[in-house]
C-alpha cells in the first residue's frame, strides 16, 4: 500500500474542489485530489450543470428555429430527438473535461481516482479498485464531493421506464409522454426541456406553487408560460406509489388521482455525497440529507477538516460552491479572502430563464420596508422584437425615500445575463446603488438591457 504526505487533501473534483486545489496551489502548498470518477469536474460537468443546461440550449435553438417564419421557405418544423440533443452535450462534456483536466496538469496537482474514507482527521484512504490502495496525510483536508438525486426506497430505479436526474441523461428515446414528480429548479428545467422536445408534460408539485423562494409574480410568470405552452401542473399533490410496467408508468398519488406516461423522472431533492467517507473516523456527523454543518469560514466541527459546495446544502449553485471553495483554502494559507456576499444571484435555465438577486417582494413586506417597484415588458422592448424573444419581465425593487435598490428578478431570454448589470449598481456604495443609475444613464439601443432604463423610469413615475 502506497502512502504520501500534502499539506492540503481535497475530496471532490468539481467546482468547489477545483477552485480550492488552484487557489492552495498557487499559495505554495502541495495539494492532492481525490475523486471517485476518472474524469474530473464532477457532478457539475457530468451529470448536473453542463449537460442541462447544454440539452436546455439545443432545444432552445430548435424550437427558435421551429417558430421563426423566415425559416419556413427553406424547411418544415422539426423536431429533434432526446438522444440528438444530447449528443451535443457529451461533446461540451468532454471538452470542459479536458479543459480543466490542463488546469491540474498545468499547476502541477495529483489526482488520485478512487473512493475515499476517513482513518482519522489526519488520514485517507483512496481505494482505486484491482488492489489499488493508497493512503493520504494531510495536515488540512477539504470535503467537497457535492450531492446526487435523492432515491425513496419505494421507487424502483432500476426499471428502465424509472428516471432520476443523473439517469435520465441515459434516455435513448424521446417519450411521448412523460411525469416529472419535483417542482424545484430540475423539475422546472426538465419540464422545459420535454415540452420543447414535444413530449406531454404532467409537472407534480408537492408545493402549491413553482420555485417557492423565487418572487411570486415571477414564479406565477413561469406557472403561466409552462401552462401556455401545455405542460399540466399539478400543484399540493403528494407520492403514494409508482407502478412500472413493460408499456408504461402509473403514478399513484395521496388525492387519490391516477397517471399514466411513458416514462416517470423524479426530481425531489438531492443528498449529500457523504455515507461512504466514514466521517466518524474523522469525528464528523452529516445530517439526515447526508450534509455537513460548517461555520462561516466553511470549517467544520473538526478543526482541520473543512466543507464547501453543494455538501453543506444551500445555495447549492455551481457559482457559489467555486467561490466557497477559494474562501476556505484561502484560510488555510492564511490568505485574506472575502466572505461570500449575501446576496448571491440565482440563474434557473427554463425556458425561458429566470434570474434573480437581493429581496422579493415578499421579504420586504414581512420587514416592513417601504418599496416601490419598476417594471419593463419585454414585449415592448425592440430588441426582444427583433429576436422573436418576447416573453418575459424586468422587475425592479427599490426603496421608496433613498431609491436603493433592493432586488432584481428578471424571467425571460438571457434573464442571467441580463441580471447581472443590476447586480453590480446594488453592490455599490454610497448613493451608487439606487435605481436612479438606469434612469441617467445611456443604454445602448436596441438591446435587453435597455430594459433597465424602461422599468427604472417606470418605477420613478410611482413615486
Amino acid at each position: 500500500m502506497k502512502k504520501e504526505s500534502f499539506d492540503l487533501v481535497i475530496i471532490g473534483a468539481g467546482p468547489a474542489g477545483e477552485s480550492a486545489a488552484m487557489n492552495a496551489k498557487k499559495h505554495g502548498l502541495s495539494v492532492a485530489v481525490v475523486d471517485l470518477r476518472k474524469n474530473v469536474g464532477g457532478n457539475c460537468t457530468h451529470k448536473g450543470t453542463i449537460p442541462s443546461k447544454t440539452l436546455r440550449h439545443s432545444v432552445h435553438s430548435m424550437m427558435k428555429f421551429n417558430r421563426n417564419p423566415m425559416f419556413r421557405n427553406i424547411s418544415d418544423p422539426t423536431l429533434l430527438t432526446f438522444r440528438q440533443v444530447m449528443e451535443t452535450a457529451e461533446d461540451v462534456i468532454k471538452k470542459q473535461v479536458n479543459m480543466r483536466a490542463r488546469f491540474y496538469s498545468r499547476n502541477d496537482v495529483p489526482i488520485f481516482h478512487g473512493l475515499a474514507s476517513f482513518q482519522d482527521n489526519h488520514h485517507i484512504l483512496v481505494d482505486g479498485g484491482q488492489d489499488e490502495q493508497t493512503i493520504l496525510h494531510a495536515d488540512k483536508i477539504i470535503i467537497a464531493t457535492g450531492t446526487r438525486p435523492y432515491q425513496p426506497a419505494d421507487v424502483d430505479f432500476t426499471h428502465p421506464r424509472v428516471f432520476d436526474s443523473d439517469k435520465i441523461l441515459t434516455l435513448n428515446e424521446t417519450p411521448k409522454r412523460i411525469i416529472i414528480y419535483g417542482a424545484g429548479v430540475i423539475g422546472c428545467e426538465y419540464a422545459s426541456i420535454f415540452n420543447g422536445l414535444g413530449c406531454k408534460v404532467d409537472l407534480v408539485n408537492p408545493g402549491d406553487k413553482l420555485l417557492s423562494y423565487m418572487d411570486a409574480e415571477i414564479s406565477d410568470a413561469l406557472s403561466y408560460h409552462l401552462r401556455s405552452l401545455g405542460v399540466l401542473i399539478r400543484h399540493n399533490e403528494s407520492f403514494l406509489s409508482l407502478e412500472p410496467n413493460d408499456d408504461k408508468v402509473v403514478l399513484n398519488l395521496e388525492s387519490g388521482k391516477l397517471l399514466k406516461a411513458d416514462i416517470f423522472l423524479w426530481a425531489n431533492g438531492r443528498a449529500g455525497n457523504t455515507e461512504k467517507l466514514n466521517l466518524a473516523a474523522a469525528g464528523l456527523t452529516a445530517n439526515k440529507r447526508g450534509q455537513l454543518d460548517v461555520d462561516e469560514l466553511y470549517r467544520t466541527t473538526t478543526p482541520n477538516i473543512y466543507a464547501v459546495g453543494d455538501v453543506i446544502g444551500p445555495p447549492a449553485l455551481a457559482s457559489a460552491s467555486y467561490d466557497q471553495g477559494r474562501c476556505a483554502s484561502s484560510q488555510i494559507v492564511d490568505k485574506a479572502h472575502p466572505l461570500l456576499i449575501e446576496d448571491i444571484p440565482t440563474g434557473i435555465y427554463t425556458i425561458p430563464e429566470i434570474s434573480s438577486v437581493g429581496k422579493t417582494e415578499s421579504e420586504l413586506t414581512a420587514a416592513k420596508i417601504p418599496y416601490e417597484i419598476g417594471k419593463a415588458y419585454f414585449k415592448d422592448t425592440a430588441r426582444a422584437k427583433i429576436t422573436g424573444e418576447d416573453a418575459g419581465m424586468l422587475k425592479l425593487l427599490f426603496h421608496r425615500e433613498t431609491l436603493e435598490l433592493l432586488g432584481i428578478h428578471c424571467f425571460g431570454d438571457q434573464a442571467a445575463e441580463i441580471l447581472h448589470i443590476g447586480q453590480a449598481i446594488m453592490a455599490q456604495e454610497g448613493k451608487g446603488n439606487t435605481i436612479e443609475y438606469f434612469a441617467t444613464h445611456t443604454f445602448n439601443y436596441p438591446t435587453m438591457a435597455e430594459a433597465y432604463r424602461v422599468a427604472a423610469l417606470n418605477g420613478l413615475n410611482r413615486l
